[in-house]
């Protein structure tokens, strides 16, 4: 929140959307006017000669004139106003997911879901509704998917407190974000990444001198050529042969480039789309005064004798020129001059001088733009902490975790394991009591903490978790693998990451083995926990088998038994979402049934 403002976010929001509006209607209507001015003025260059006759025509350079300066006032306005609306659509989000009312209205990362992963899915880390959504509010791919990194992947603490640190440094610069998000057209991601950082780095098509200078010579005889023709006043023999010759070796000087030129238009195509944004997140970065050490660092990387955004900017012209040829107006001058031959050119003249530095640039970009991502998630939950990592205890303690994904009134609860011998809760209770829901809780808020985001908490101190999590498996036809086999399958690969990890792996298991008998489930969840305390794993395991109760008095003092609890009125279920210790006593299941009209 701007420092200036001693207003909740919500209301800072409220009070820019309401000025952008005004801004944007006033642009509306100077544009409305503009056009009018225009449509007036074309109208007088164009009656003048008719009514004066051709006497009168020189007169009509004067409407002609005032247009272009109209014009030219014109566009700014235009622009003006685009910023405007982009302002407005910008703190309209904001304040959808203020208000809880995002779902379904940002960038749901489907694209960065990785099949088997061992929690995204688990935890909702992308699809609608999801993490992502909430926290993704990014303009380029390079920074939606460095974000998208950052969740699927804890960091190591020295790395999380330098984003925590330039977190913090730009949580209160409303007006940077606010920069950023009218850049470009509208608010969808723009740039491929990846297909620009793999063009950048791919081979050059036009490495020799004399190829560049044949291309650029013979428009230049074109163009004396006809000069000579127009001041010669007719055309000679003399020039029609040297006509029919510069055609003939314009001909085969293009065909010689044709297979060097095709895969440079290609290839240039998809990954140089809106650079035009790129360049401009490019030169906010430049131009900020950063004090956090790695917002210092990642603007270092962006400035030299070249900036960055210079370059983009450049490499943009020049695909916006090579572009241009497929205009109907300019096809056949295009084709005279050998125009695609000649960006062609210049844009692997480009890539050679600046290529190299492409990758490192948009490292440096999606960098910046993931760490505005988590100001912006920080900004707009002011009551979430920051938690503190240490690189040498083992666990987690936290006070009044909730979920982040729901809305201001989700009850918190505390959660302490690993600090002293006790490092497995084994959750019972019944149905849509909030047993899942908690485990998401606690899972989602340690990836938002190995991503240097804060935490929807009171407070959180904790080792570096890697999360394990078998929530949502299922059963697959096309592999021929039944639910079971899915579930034991992640659970074995949680069992290497504790083996890989010892006392760093956070396990979260749903209904552990439910798609055994109870007494194989019994038995086989004893050996499955035993062998993660063994490892100094910790988790968090729910189950509707109170025998799995059982399981605390045979592991105990490493685990203990925590439960949610509900009450049936008769006509309806009331759950308080509280953990209490011990086993759950109450079950709801004949009465959900009968409450929705089976005869059980």
């Amino acid at each position: 929140m701007p420092a200036e403002s001693g207003g909740s976010i919500e209301d800072v929001y409220r009070e820019r959307l309401a000025a952008r509006r005004v801004v944007g209607d006033a642009r509306e209507r100077e544009h409305v006017r503009l056009s009018r001015i225009r449509l007036g003025l074309v109208t007088v260059a164009v009656g003048i000669p008719i009514i004066g006759g051709l006497d009168a025509l020189s007169w009509s350079a004067v409407p002609a004139a005032l247009f272009g300066l109209v014009a030219v006032v014109h566009a700014v306005r235009l622009d003006e106003r685009r910023r405007a609306a982009s302002a407005v659509a910008f703190y309209e989000r904001g304040l959808a997911r203020l208000t809880h009312a995002w779902i379904g209205h940002g960038d749901q990362g489907e694209r960065f879901r990785q099949p088997g992963h061992l929690y995204a899915d688990d935890l909702d880390l992308f699809g609608r509704g999801s993490l992502f959504e909430l926290v993704g509010t990014g303009r380029t791919e390079a920074g939606q998917s460095m974000l998208a990194r950052w969740l699927l992947a804890p960091a190591e603490p020295d790395t999380v407190r330098l984003r925590q640190a330039a977190v913090r440094e730009l949580v209160p610069r409303l007006d940077l974000r606010e920069r950023i998000a009218v850049l470009g057209e509208g608010l969808a991601v723009g740039v491929d990444a990846d297909g620009l950082r793999a063009w950048a780095s791919s081979p050059h098509r036009f490495g020799r001198r004399w190829e560049r200078a044949l291309a650029a010579a013979l428009p230049a005889i074109w163009i004396g050529l006809i000069g000579w023709i127009v001041l010669a006043g007719s055309m000679t023999l003399v020039a029609l042969r040297a006509l029919v010759v510069l055609l003939v070796a314009q001909s085969v000087v293009a065909l010689w480039f044709r297979s060097r030129v095709l895969p440079v238009i290609g290839a240039l195509e998809g990954p140089t789309r809106d650079l035009a944004l790129l360049s401009g997140v490019l030169e906010t970065l430049e131009g900020e005064r950063f004090e956090s050490p790695r917002l210092v660092e990642i603007q270092r990387a962006v400035l030299g004798p070249r900036r960055a955004s210079r370059e983009i900017r450049r490499l943009g012209q020049l695909a916006a020129l090579l572009a241009s040829r497929t205009n109907l107006m300019f096809a056949l001058p295009a084709a005279l001059l050998l125009w695609a031959t000649q960006f062609a050119a210049a844009i692997e003249a480009w890539r050679g001088r600046a290529g190299r530095h492409v990758p490192g640039w948009l490292d440096a970009v999606g960098e910046f733009e993931a760490l505005v991502a988590l100001a912006t998630f920080a900004g707009e939950h002011p009551g979430y902490v920051y938690p503190e990592l240490t690189g040498d205890t083992r666990g987690i303690e936290a006070t009044s975790i909730a979920h982040p994904l729901l809305p201001a009134d989700a009850v918190p609860n505390d959660l302490a394991l690993g600090a002293g011998e006790l490092s497995l809760f084994i959750i019972s209770g019944s149905n849509m009591s909030g047993k899942s829901t908690w485990l998401r809780a606690v899972g989602v808020n340690v990836v938002l903490a190995g991503a240097g985001a804060p935490v929807r908490a009171a407070s959180m101190h904790l080792a570096p978790l890697a999360v394990g999590a078998a929530m949502r498996v299922s059963d697959s036809l096309v592999d021929g693998q039944s639910h079971f086999m899915a579930e034991i399958t992640r659970l074995k690969q949680i069992v290497d990451l504790a083996r890989a990890r010892p006392g760093r792996v956070l396990f979260l298991l749903d209904e552990v083995l439910g798609g055994t008998n109870s007494h194989d489930r019994r038995h086989g969840a004893e050996g499955l926990l035993s062998g993660l305390l063994a490892l100094d794993a910790i988790g968090l395991v729910t189950t509707h088998d109170l025998t799995l109760g059982e399981l605390a008095d045979a592991l105990t003092p490493a685990a203990a038994n925590v439960h949610f609890e509900d009450s049936f009125d008769g006509s309806r279920l009331m759950f308080d979402y509280r953990l209490r210790p011990g086993i759950v006593r109450t079950s709801n299941a004949i009465a959900l049934m009968r409450s929705i009209g089976l005869d059980v």
